[in-house]
């Protein structure tokens, strides 16, 4: 029986990939962790955790089936160890409050391009109809120019 207490190192999932095509995984554990599952490949004389997208940690699952599945199905391997020493279910409790933060933020421009894309419409109905008044670019900046003169006198500018 092995006794694993520190944690694993952990392997690229485009690695693992690599692994997969050249056959060359000889085995896989499903490690219990607080919060999940972890999947631990063995190649060669050495065994590593498959990491997270975009991260230095391992993967974790949720529960038991989809890491085996995973298993099974993306590594090619039937057979596997189940370790589940360390494993604690409602330590998992993965909260990802930058998540949040993210779909609201993504509502938020949403509703904006929403808004913006209806101001351009009525716009160019506007500038369309038959009562559209327009302007020559000079008159427009001496206009423009006769306002920011006004308020810097305001301002003592």
């Amino acid at each position: 029986m092995t006794v694993r207490t520190a944690q694993p190192e952990v392997i690229d999932g485009k690695a693992v990939q690599s692994l997969v095509e050249a056959h060359a995984i000889r085995g896989a554990v499903v490690l219990g962790q607080p919060g999940g599952w972890a999947v631990l490949v063995r190649y060669g004389a050495l065994e590593r955790a498959v990491a997270a997208q975009r991260a230095r940690t391992p993967r974790l699952w949720r529960n038991l089936a989809t890491a085996a599945a995973f298993v099974r199905d993306e590594l090619g391997v039937a057979r596997f160890e189940v370790d589940a020493q360390a494993h604690t279910p409602d330590a998992g409790a993965r909260r990802r409050p930058d998540q949040a933060a993210r779909m609201k933020h993504k509502h938020e421009a949403a509703e904006h391009d929403a808004w913006f894309r209806a101001e351009v419409e009525k716009s160019l109905a506007r500038a369309d109809s038959g009562d559209a008044e327009w302007l020559p670019h000079e008159t427009v900046m001496a206009k423009l120019d006769a306002r920011v003169a006004r308020l810097n006198k305001r301002t003592g500018v």
